[in-house]
């Protein structure tokens, strides 16, 4: 059965067919090759679906569409701002910075990259080239699956099962996307002074940087509550998402007064449409995954590598290797629902930290966002920029390589990842 699932699944992938769709197909040829009653597919992709973590995903989705409605973004921006001052890059910081908040509230890169392209492109196109404004973009909206809360880690913890929480890997990516965030500056920083390009915004001002954080303190809160909430299990994740969203609905109509209830068909809309393609993706699997349990693959792929190497660190960094190429050819979800339940058993025989592996292993898919061909954020500000693609990747080559380095140092030094979650108790 895994054989003519693979062969099938590889066939009507490269013919373009959508990768959820493909799945399907494979799983339903392998079920009537086998004899199964194909009312199994269904029931499958039902079970698979039918869970109250995965609707954390369309809520996140549903919070940031609003923040975007309600004028939140301008704040975040002004405020970041007053923060930078008048440096070289200043503009770039300040994408970088509201990025990053962004990031705290919205959990996706896709719709952190649109925010971010919608609100900040008129203004970096001012001072800087089209291509560099991209690179600078999809550096920052990379942090979303970083920085929790983060729907890749809501969809790893679901893949994973009970061997890992979704507050300990939220807490596994403060460090790792707060030391991303301050190299990105950096670069930026570097080839703004290297290009001479002109120092923007006004010098820092105290008492404005006061003034502006008192504009913004409202929206600034809201990751606090949420991630807090979660992290102190006052709420799950998935009622984290849902205060999120009524956060974001109650700033949007009382205090930024920007939010019109016109504006709720669409922001659902769009958070639906983005939420039914993951969906769509694990509901699908889930019959795959199913079908490879059956033929023992995880525990054939357990032996086999077992039998390779006894050593667990040349396991991760085999894992790594694999996982560098796959994120280059497969989109991040997809990724995550076919290779996580063959992987994750693995990792546990070799006795390695689940935490530490379940973020090397999201943090690695997340990287492959920004890598050729299948980079889906150049996809993004190629089309919001109409640059095209070959420009904004050699942008994007020193903070891509910036990135595969930081997963390099997590995966040398273990306690960058999980000495913050251990030391609240995950």
């Amino acid at each position: 059965m895994t054989l003519l699932v693979i062969c099938v699944f590889c066939l009507l992938a490269f013919a373009g067919m959508p990768l959820a769709f493909a799945l399907g197909f494979a799983s339903l040829a392998a079920l009537y090759a086998a004899d199964f009653e194909l009312v199994m597919l269904s029931q499958r992709m039902l079970h698979a679906v039918d869970n109250f973590p995965l609707m954390a995903i369309p809520l996140f989705m549903l919070a940031g569409e609003l923040m975007v409605k309600a004028g939140m973004m301008e704040r975040l921006v002004t405020f970041a701002n007053s923060l930078v001052g008048r440096v070289h890059g200043g503009l770039a910081h300040v994408t970088i910075i509201a990025g990053t908040i962004l990031a705290s509230v919205s959990g996706a890169a896709v719709a952190s990259a649109s925010a971010l392209g919608s609100a900040l492109v008129p203004s970096l196109r001012k001072h800087y080239p089209d291509s560099f404004n991209c690179a600078v973009i999809a550096s920052a909206a990379n942090l979303g699956p970083v920085i929790p809360p983060s729907n890749a880690m809501i969809v790893y913890a679901l893949m994973a099962g009970s061997s890992v929480s979704v507050g300990g890997l939220f807490m596994a990516g403060i460090v790792p996307g707060v030391l991303l965030a301050l190299g990105f500056i950096g670069i930026a920083s570097f080839i703004s002074w290297k290009r001479k390009y002109p120092p923007t915004g006004e010098a820092f001002n105290a008492r404005n940087a006061w003034v502006q954080f008192r504009k913004a303190h409202i929206i600034l809160f809201m990751p606090i509550i949420v991630v807090g909430g979660i992290i102190g299990g006052v709420f799950t994740a998935t009622e984290g998402a849902a205060i999120a969203v009524v956060y974001s609905g109650l700033v949007g109509l009382l205090i930024t007064r920007k939010l019109r209830f016109a504006d709720l068909p669409g922001c659902l809309f769009r958070a639906a449409v983005t939420a039914s393609m993951v969906g769509a993706l694990i509901a699908l699997a889930a019959t795959v995954t199913f079908l490879l349990t059956i033929d023992m693959v995880p525990q054939q792929m357990a032996d086999f590598v077992k039998g390779m190497t006894s050593d667990p660190m040349v396991f991760v960094l085999l894992t790594m290797l694999l996982l560098v190429v796959v994120g280059m050819f497969l989109e991040s979800n997809a990724a995550y629902i076919m290779l996580v339940p063959l992987f994750v058993p693995i990792a546990d025989a070799f006795g390695l930290d689940p935490l530490w592996f379940g973020f090397l292993f999201m943090f690695n898919l997340v990287i492959g966002m920004m890598t050729p061909p299948v980079g889906v954020l150049f996809f993004v500000m190629s089309g919001i920029t109409r640059v095209p693609m070959g420009a904004i990747i050699r942008e994007s080559v020193p903070f891509v390589i910036f990135q595969f380095a930081m997963l390099l140092l997590c995966v040398a030094f273990p306690s960058i990842v999980t000495a913050l979650p251990r030391a609240l108790g995950f």
